[in-house]
């Protein structure tokens, strides 16, 4: 599974951070040390040159040397001191070299007398652009299907795996961990959602908007748990789905999605957009050129997402705007001219007969600035955007403009909201401090909240991740620590919690999945089948607590 980190420390990635330093570090010695040398070379006159060939230009050619003239040097020279010595000087600047990554943990890469982590090269390579900026980045890879990256309907997981996740293994059973909730009322406005569509209740739709980081990006665990639900209570839709792929690893199950070049993209993990939109998914997309096309289908194969009876567009109405037309099905439904004299966000719908569709926005002109397309139907079930941002961090969200993002929010209007992020605050390990993580994660779900008075809000807690050497795995010691953070902050904010550490069997877990093929090479990401069982596990604890909830009800009632 493809993972892309480029954030800055503090505001984007710790990693990317790390290794821009230790390259301004190795490079600004590198260049102390050449202009030492050629100090030193400029200093230095030696007494005698032999030349076996005349200067260029001409000239007389120096004497030969006399041995017996050094002979006579040597005797009457006083002794030459060996630490002022050209040598002496080189071995102490090579020093300097290996002694400076110490002088700041920012500089781990580049010491050599600490083994490096097993999977860690010495060697950075060069990111391809500052991403902590404002501005934008060209997507210049189509949009296309990646196979690679399907999860199956029914996923078969290996045998290794059945004595360590046995509730994964059966379809029916209870969760290995429970949804946490302290106030027993943080899930309450979900399951009267499910409970309406369970009855089918016309127009009843439970949808799940569900924010995460590169394993939610790939659709991972998402898909699962989609389609269970949607067995279940019935297909709704599919949800929200970015313009393009703004990440080589971005992906949806169950639909088909196509784009073009051509599209300049804005991130909160950066580039930034410097008016901070950036729609609900995270990215803002501008068209540079007329002819850019994004393309939005109904799945012609397996269970799930063949048909759809609403499609919408979230774009941008702005000064620079350009033409943007919209065809259903091959025949143009509309033209909007997104120029406007104030910015807003613009929300265009399109009813059309349940079944299979395809919507295509295409770009006649530059300036054409849009978010999304959701895919729903108008029959009870349910919906699940996967929301998924690569290197993204849970403060990351706090980049979008705060009345901007709570729009839309709110024009999306989900039951649930459900939170899945710890990968990469684990690859900032401590660098970022861990107060900052929790009252910044805070900050971001009180704004949701805020925004979201009558949902449910989840969160779902980090897996462990670990560092090999030779045989060994050992978990990173802060996957708890952010645990245990968003466990309080869960309950702080009157938020469920779903312990993944804990259900996983907790520090040393990864390890475990790996050697069973529950976990990915880089033991930081589940495989598919482990992204299968997380997904299980998720279906499991919110219908043992619906179920829960649905007999407290009963029992309430006179």
């Amino acid at each position: 599974m493809t993972s892309t980190r480029s954030t800055s420390a503090h505001e984007a990635s710790a990693r990317e951070a790390h290794e821009a330093s230790a390259r301004e570090a190795h490079e600004a010695s590198a260049r102390e040390a050449h202009e030492a040398s050629a100090h030193e070379a400029r200093d230095s006159k030696p007494a005698r040159r032999v030349s076996a060939h005349a200067p260029p230009g001409g000239g007389d050619v120096p004497p030969a040397a006399d041995p017996a003239d050094d002979a006579r040097a040597s005797a009457t020279s006083p002794p030459r001191n060996g630490l002022a010595s050209s040598a002496a000087a080189a071995l102490a600047t090579l020093a300097l070299l290996v002694l400076v990554p110490y002088a700041h943990p920012s500089l781990w890469r580049l010491r050599l007398l600490t083994p490096l982590p097993e999977g860690e090269g010495l060697v950075v390579v060069p990111a391809p652009a500052p991403a902590a900026s404002v501005g934008e980045t060209a997507l210049v890879v189509e949009t296309t299907e990646q196979a690679e990256l399907r999860q199956p309907e029914e996923v078969a997981l290996p045998a290794a795996a059945a004595e360590i996740v046995p509730a994964a293994v059966a379809l029916e059973g209870k969760p290995p961990r429970p949804i946490e909730d302290p106030s027993g009322e943080a899930m309450t406005p979900f399951f009267r959602a499910l409970a309406a569509v369970e009855r089918k209740a016309p127009g009843s739709i439970a949808r799940i908007s569900y924010f995460g980081d590169s394993i939610v990006a790939s659709d991972f665990v998402t898909a699962t748990l989609r389609r269970k639900l949607q067995k279940r209570f019935g297909d709704a839709g599919h949800g929200f789905m970015l313009m393009a792929n703004a990440w080589p690893g971005y992906f949806h199950n169950d639909v088909v999605r196509y784009a073009t070049k051509g599209w300049q993209v804005s991130r909160v993990v950066g580039p930034y957009a410097k008016d901070g939109l950036y729609g609900l998914g995270g990215v803002s997309f501008r068209s540079e050129y007329p002819g850019v096309l994004s393309r939005f289908a109904t799945a012609e194969t397996g269970t799930f997402g063949r048909a759809v009876s609403r499609f919408a567009v979230d774009y941008l109405k702005h000064p620079e705007g350009g033409r943007m037309e919209i065809k259903i099905d091959g025949e143009t439904r509309e033209v909007i001219d997104t120029r406007a004299d104030e910015t807003a966000s613009a929300i265009a719908t399109y009813d059309v007969p349940d079944g299979p569709h395809a919507l295509e926005v295409w770009a006649r002109g530059p300036g054409v600035r849009a978010f999304g397309v959701w895919m729903e139907r108008d029959t009870p079930g349910v919906v699940l955007d996967a929301i998924g941002i690569q290197g993204a961090r849970i403060r990351f969200l706090d980049k979008s403009d705060d009345a901007h993002f709570a729009e839309q929010l709110r024009a999306r209007s989900p039951s649930l909201t459900v939170f899945q992020y710890g990968m990469n605050e684990s690859e900032d390990g401590e660098l970022f401090p861990l107060d900052q993580v929790e009252s910044t994660m805070k900050a971001v779900l009180d704004q949701v909240r805020a925004a979201l008075p009558g949902s449910s809000c989840l969160l779902v807690g980090p897996m462990d991740r670990a560092d090999k050497k030779g045989e060994v795995y050992r978990s990173r010691p802060v996957i708890p620590k952010l645990a245990a953070i968003q466990r309080r902050v869960a309950e702080q904010v009157g938020c469920g919690y779903f312990d993944t550490f804990g259900a996983m069997g907790g520090s040393g877990s990864m390890g475990i999945w790996a050697r069973r093929g529950l976990g990915g090479a880089d033991l930081a990401h589940p495989s598919g089948a482990g992204a299968e069982v997380i997904g299980r596990w998720l279906y499991l604890a919110l219908m043992e607590a619906y179920e829960g909830w649905k007999a407290s009800a009963s029992a309430a009632q006179p």
